[in-house]
Parts: structure tokens; C-alpha cells; sequence
């Protein structure tokens, strides 16, 4: 059986660096991203055919179109596409600007839908395809000082990949969105932004900043290897998988998320479904 062509967003480090090494090393055919071609080349140390780097700026379609395009027309298909680029942003809210906000919202939120909307031709053409969007934990349970808009930008993602399982299930396309905790890669050391204007009252936002970058950062119990082959495995099932929370620390922090929910919700229940037209 021939093997996926996966195409590989932000691929120069952290989780998406270790996925396309694995990939590659599993026989796969693999289109990878970044910025600077030269930094991808380095980090991936490959140069077989099956290895595809691409210089590509995430906010401009015509050059995520152009990506899209030279993948299909040097491998003949995209099967898998990984929105994988993205950074952190740690700041309270009223510490962070307003472009401050908006670029992160730019990077990890409109990147990822300019590379759905340029992919999806192709896919639907094929009737056939897997789009994994890499959320977060922190896009389903925000309740981190600091990290409010970081998880702003990661709950749009779960809400739009939502929908567009929707969207393409006639096409024959799957669409997952994956929320991993905290896996041991370079994102605390290298694509974590900080606030240009901090200001001093907002103690628990620096604290969970340090914690972040210093308590945390080199300890993740997650080992990111394993992450890429559970990517692997769920592409290459059968089961249509929506909702792929990835570590066990994201099943725990889920969990009491979605039992603090149903105790909300029980706890108002009879007044707040009070709310029909009599009659």
C-alpha cells in the first residue's frame, strides 16, 4: 500500500520537527514547513526525495497556496495535513496590546485557516484526507493567568475544526483536533512571547510565567516522540477521531474541566432552563 503524503506546518522544531524525522524515518513522503528553508533543512538533516522543506510565511495565502501546489505537484497528492504552526503568549490581559493579541491570533489562528482553505481543493478532489489542527489543552481549559489569549487562539481552533468536521465529512475527509499538555520540546525555551509592557500588580500572571519557563521548561512528562507516533497511528485508523486530547496530563486536566461544567450546570439548572415562553 502506498504510503501518506503528510504536509507539515512549522515543522523546524518542537512537536513538528519530531514528527517529520519520524515520519521520514517510518517511509513516509513528507512536505515541511518553516520560515527559513535553510533552518528546516538543518533540523531535519535530510535530503532524500521523500523529504519535501519549504520556505513558506504562514499569513500569506498566495505563498501557502504556492506550498500546497509545489507538495501535490512533487508528490502527487496530499493526504495528511498537520497545522502545526503556532507560538505561545504569556501575559495578562490587560498587560498585552492590541497587536500583541492580534498577531498571535493571526499566527494561530488565521495560518492555520489560510492552509485549510488551500488544501481542501486538493483533498475534496481526492475525496479523501486527514487534517489534524494542533490546539492545545489550554483550548479547552483556560483557566491560566497569563495564558488568556494564547488560549483564546487555541478555543477558535477547536471551534472551527468542530465545524469543519462537518463541513468535509461528505467529502470523505477527517478533520481532529489535537490538544496535547506538556511535552518535552523547545516551546518554552524558543516560542513563548512575552509582554512588551508587563506591569508589576499582575503577580500571578509572573508567576505562572516563571513556573512556565523555569518550574516547567526541561521537566514535561511527555516524551514528544511518542506523541508523533500516536499522530501516526490515529492518521493510519479507521475510527474518525474528533477530539484527540494527547498526554495523560490533558485527559486529567479535561476530565475536571468537563466535570466542573456538569456541576455548574446542575447547580442552576432549574432556573436557568426556566427561560420558555409560557404556554
Amino acid at each position: 500500500m502506498k504510503k501518506k503524503v503528510w504536509f507539515v506546518t512549522g515543522a523546524s522544531k518542537g512537536l513538528g520537527l519530531t514528527l517529520v524525522k519520524k515520519l521520514l524515518k517510518e517511509g513516509y513522503s513528507v512536505a515541511a514547513t518553516s520560515r527559513s528553508v535553510n533552518d528546516l533543512k538543518e533540523a531535519v538533516g535530510s535530503d532524500t526525495k521523500a523529504f519535501l522543506p519549504l520556505a513558506m510565511n504562514l499569513l500569506d495565502e498566495n505563498d501557502v497556496q504556492k506550498a500546497i501546489e509545489k507538495t501535490v505537484e512533487h508528490f502527487g497528492s496530499i493526504d495528511v495535513v498537520v497545522n502545526n504552526a503556532g507560538y505561545g503568549l504569556v501575559g495578562g490581559l490587560e498587560e498585552l496590546s492590541d497587536a500583541e493579541a492580534r498577531k498571535n491570533f493571526d499566527v494561530n489562528v488565521f495560518g492555520s485557516l489560510n492552509v485549510i482553505r488551500k488544501a481542501l481543493p486538493h483533498l475534496r478532489r481526492q475525496k479523501s484526507g486527514h487534517i489534524y489542527n494542533i490546539a492545545s489543552i489550554g483550548g479547552f481549559t483556560g483557566s491560566y493567568p497569563g495564558f488568556g489569549i494564547y488560549c483564546a487562539t487555541k478555543f477558535a481552533v477547536h471551534g472551527f475544526t468542530e465545524a469543519l468536521v462537518e463541513e468535509v465529512r461528505p467529502f470523505g475527509i477527517k478533520v481532529t483536533v489535537v490538544s496535547p499538555g506538556y511535552f518535552r520540546t523547545n516551546f518554552l525555551d524558543s516560542s513563548l512571547a512575552v509582554p512588551a509592557k508587563p506591569i508589576d500588580d499582575y503577580k500571578s500572571v509572573r508567576e505562572m510565567q516563571s513556573l512556565h519557563q523555569a518550574g516547567i521548561n526541561g521537566k514535561q512528562q511527555g516524551d514528544p516522540e511518542k506523541a508523533a507516533s500516536v499522530l501516526i497511528r490515529v492518521a493510519e485508523g479507521n475510527e474518525a477521531v474528533v477530539h484527540l486530547f494527547l498526554g495523560e496530563d490533558a485527559y486529567g486536566l479535561a476530565e475536571q474541566k468537563i466535570k466542573t461544567v456538569q456541576q455548574d450546570m446542575a447547580s442552576v439548572r432549574e432556573l436557568a432552563t426556566s427561560t420558555n415562553f409560557e404556554g
